[in-house]
């Protein structure tokens, strides 16, 4: 039985890159990944490669965000936009969290912040819960907001994500 799954093996015409089975390249050890690795060595080398969230847009920039209106307008199509690629939140989530911020924003001065500190961890369990990669942007602009403690701050987040809820309906 084994010589004749040998001889199948060896019957089979090469797969693409005609490097036989499995195909493609294939590093030391016979690992897929790459022939020539350089000086790169192993995996120790990679320390800085963050696995679980691929290098995405930069960042939503909380300055211009307060300063300009239409800078606002087009982050927020944006992250409509690669929620539609990436991820499959439903606009329900969206709504939920859009209720949290504006429960958020009406705190009494003293608890603001707080209730925005606690609206990132939300947050961060939402994404992480239903996979929502595309809201990573929103999150790292709630932590700018939280620390800098500005109503206009507070504000501009709302602003922000009123306008993600609205195109993405």
């Amino acid at each position: 039985m084994a010589q004749e799954q040998e001889q199948r093996k060896e019957s089979r015409p090469p797969r693409e890159g005609g490097r036989g089975p499995g195909g493609g390249d294939r590093g030391p050890g016979g690992r897929p990944g790459g022939g020539d690795r350089g000086d790169r060595g192993d995996r120790g080398e990679r320390r800085g490669f963050d696995r679980g969230r691929p290098e995405g847009p930069p960042e939503i920039e909380l300055e211009k965000l307060i300063s300009d209106s239409l800078y606002l307008d087009n982050q927020a199509h944006a992250v409509v936009s690669r929620m539609r690629d990436m991820d499959s939140g439903t606009k329900s989530q969206l709504r939920r969290l859009y209720g949290a911020v504006r429960r958020a924003i009406r705190a009494p001065e003293g608890e603001r912040q707080h209730e925005f500190v606690m609206l990132r961890a939300r947050l961060a369990y939402t994404i992480a819960r239903h996979g929502l990669r595309s809201l990573d942007q929103l999150e790292k602009l709630l932590l700018q907001v939280t620390r800098k403690n500005d109503i206009r701050g507070y504000e501009r987040f709302k602003d922000l994500f009123e306008a993600i809820v609205a195109y993405n309906e």
